[in-house]
Formats: C-alpha cells, sequence, structure tokens
C-alpha cells in the first residue's frame, strides 16, 4: 500500500459523496496552521518573514478544531511555522483524530523525542518529517548545525514506538539529486513509510530568489528524478508527477488545499496572501478564482506545487480516461515500512496500533540508563 487503506478508503468515499452532490468546489487537505512561529530560519520558507508582525499571534485549540469543521476535509496537515512548538499540539491532534479525520503532522523533527508521549500511535496518523538532503546539505537550508540529526533521532524514536512516519522534501535549482537518492536510502533502512517531494515556489517573502526554478527547470529537474527516485515508496501521485515532468498540463485548484492560520482562511492559497475570510464558504465565494493560475497572475507563472496542483485529478480538473485506474494501480503497488532488504528487522511482519513497524530502539539509539540519546 502507498497509504493506509483506511486513509483511502475514506478519502474515496468522502469524494464520491461530494460528486453525487454535485459539489464544485471542496477541500481534500485541510492546511492547518496554529502558529507561524518557528525555532528555524530556513532558507526557503516564508512563513515566519510573511507573518513577521503577528508571529506570537496563536490559535486556541477550540479555533482550529471549529476551523476544522467548517472546511470538513478528511485530512489535516499541521503546519506552520513549528507546530510541535505549539503548547496543546497533543491535544488539539487527538481531538481532530476523534473526529474520524486523518493527520499528518508537518515538522523538523527537532521536538519529536520531547513530546511523543503526548501522541498515541494510529493509521490515522503520520508525522512528516522535513529534510531536504543528507547533514551538512540540510542543516544549511535550515541554517543551523544538528538538526538533521535530531530530526533523525525523532524518526528513530518514532519508529520504535510504532508510528507512521514520512518525510518531505523540497527540490530546489542546486539540488543533488543523487544525494536525495542516498537520503532515501538510508531512511528506508529506518523504516520510514514514504516520501513527498515538491519543486520550490518563489515566494515574494523570500529574499534568495535564485534557488527557485521556472516551470522548464521543475520539468527537467523531475524527468531526472523520477528516474532515480521511484523506487521508493514515493507519497506523490503519478498523475502530478506526470505534471511535473511535463507530459500534460493540470489547472490549479487551490480550494482543494485551504490554508487556516490565525488570520483567518487565507486567500487565494497556501503560497499566495491576497486576503483572509472569516469561513471556507467566503473563502470559495469571493476569491475571483479564474483570476489565479498559470497564465492569469504572473506570481503563478512558474508554480508547479503539489498545494494547488496535486489535488486536481482529483476534484476532476483535466480527468482523462484511465486516470483512476491509474490512481488505484499506484495506490496498491506501494510498499510503507522501507526496505526490508536493509532494515535490520527485517524478519518483522507486525505493525502495531498505527500501522507503522514497530521496531525496538536500536543499540546506538540508547543510553546506558535506558533513554534515547542524541548521536
Amino acid at each position: 500500500m502507498r497509504y493506509p487503506l483506511k486513509m483511502t478508503a475514506n478519502l474515496a468515499k468522502y469524494i464520491a459523496g461530494k460528486r453525487l452532490r454535485g459539489t464544485q468546489k471542496f477541500p481534500m487537505v485541510m492546511m492547518l496552521e496554529p502558529l507561524h512561529a518557528c525555532n528555524l530560519t530556513c532558507t526557503g520558507c516564508g512563513r515566519i518573514r510573511e507573518y513577521k508582525a503577528t508571529i506570537n499571534e496563536m490559535l486556541t485549540v477550540e479555533e482550529c478544531l471549529a476551523a476544522a469543521d467548517d472546511s470538513g476535509a478528511p485530512v489535516v496537515s499541521i503546519c506552520g511555522g513549528e507546530p510541535m512548538i505549539y503548547p496543546e499540539i497533543g491535544r488539539l491532534s487527538s481531538e481532530i483524530l476523534a473526529r474520524g479525520r486523518h493527520i499528518i503532522l508537518c515538522t523538523n523533527g527537532m521536538f519529536i523525542r520531547k513530546r511523543l508521549h503526548e501522541f498515541r500511535p494510529t493509521s490515522s496518523f503520520f508525522w512528516n518529517v522535513h529534510l531536504d538532503g543528507m547533514e551538512r546539505t540540510h542543516d544549511l537550508c535550515v541554517e543551523r548545525d544538528g538538526v538533521f540529526r535530531e530530526a533523525i533521532e525523532g524518526i528513530k524514536a518514532a519508529k520504535a514506538a510504532g508510528f507512521l512516519v514520512c518525510s518531505n522534501t523540497t527540490i530546489y535549482k542546486e539540488t543533488d539529486l543523487d544525494e536525495i537518492a542516498e537520503l532515501y536510502d538510508y531512511l528506508d533502512t529506518l523504516g520510514v513509510d514514504g516520501y513527498m517531494l515538491s519543486p520550490a515556489y518563489g515566494y515574494a517573502a523570500v529574499a534568495t530568489k535564485d534557488i527557485f526554478m521556472s516551470r522548464q527547470d521543475v520539468r527537467d529537474k523531475f524527468r531526472k528524478a523520477l528516474t532515480l527516485l521511484d523506487k521508493y515508496n514515493l507519497m506523490v501521485s503519478p498523475i502530478y508527477l506526470d505534471f511535473l515532468r511535463g507530459e500534460r498540463e493540470l489547472d490549479c485548484t487551490a480550494w482543494g488545499t485551504p490554508t487556516f492560520n490565525p488570520k483567518g482562511w487565507k486567500g487565494p492559497c497556501y503560497l499566495i496572501t491576497d486576503g483572509h475570510y472569516s469561513s471556507y464558504q467566503e473563502l470559495i465565494d469571493k476569491t475571483p478564482w479564474e483570476k489565479y493560475g498559470p497564465g492569469n497572475d504572473p506570481r503563478c507563472a512558474d508554480c508547479m506545487m503539489h498545494v494547488g496542483f496535486e489535488p486536481s485529478p482529483v476534484l476532476g480538473a483535466k480527468r482523462q480516461l484511465g486516470d483512476t485506474w491509474k490512481m488505484l494501480k499506484w495506490q496498491f503497488s506501494g510498499r510503507m515500512g522501507g526496505n526490508p532488504k536493509n532494515s535490520a528487522h527485517a524478519d518483522r511482519n507486525d505493525f502495531g496500533n498505527g500501522g507503522g513497524t514497530p521496531m525496538p530502539p536500536p543499540q546506538d539509539l540508547v543510553s546506558s540508563d535506558g533513554s534515547l540519546r542524541v548521536l
């Protein structure tokens, strides 16, 4: 499986229900930003710069839950900022799961071990750890030494406890794809369940513009990327990958991944802010969607980000004959849990309460007093 069966089945049921009711615009993944504060200043991130004036503001758990209910999206991606510094991240996650939603918690990984006790493994919850390369490269990207090692310790601890874990990688103009393959090889040995990747986008709030790519740059880069990375459990739809390689066109469906943060519903999308709205429906009704997207707004010219385009074929934009079969084949051809040939625990066949591979902590991760240690 590419994703847990329960998540796949719930998404399929949700989409079918929306189509039967004739709903034209609806969310698949809600991007929930309970705060914008972060302990890092990553070179390619625009959030801490865009919301500098309100960096100390945060949502209450009740406001987050009300927004999740408002959107009705079956998947909630908790992001930010760094959500693991949100004081009530454990309770927030528990309450969202209790509503029958699925969570992808996006984190730099530095606080997983410290706060792991606030969470419980379930097939509806993924840790999503951002890694942009091996140790030296990643630490340069996040502008702090030691981040890669602490993130790896977090991944090991989460897998030891039976959690599902995936990684998320941003591909920049100078990204060494052979290094990303090396990263995936290493993460496979840790039992990581899947890999998300997406091209970088030129945030207006980011001063370093030469790290970003044009659409042609993206296509060239991802043609090479797929030859190197396709053997791993990529959690990126094959249709979106065809788009990234220039093999088909997709329309932007930003309403499929709406963002909610302390300012409200962010419009029109995760990357561009022309306004904030008090409800998801207001975002839908008041956003002039026809004015956005490549060819309409110059800010969208080179954008090929997953938040705008990956939901598009599922939401019915430019669907082609055979897309459904292609998606089903992709889902059932996946392999969660890393590469058993490289894993020290390849003989284990149990998946615990959460669908993750519950591996005991490796000896190099345990101190003499039995506690997990930093590398």
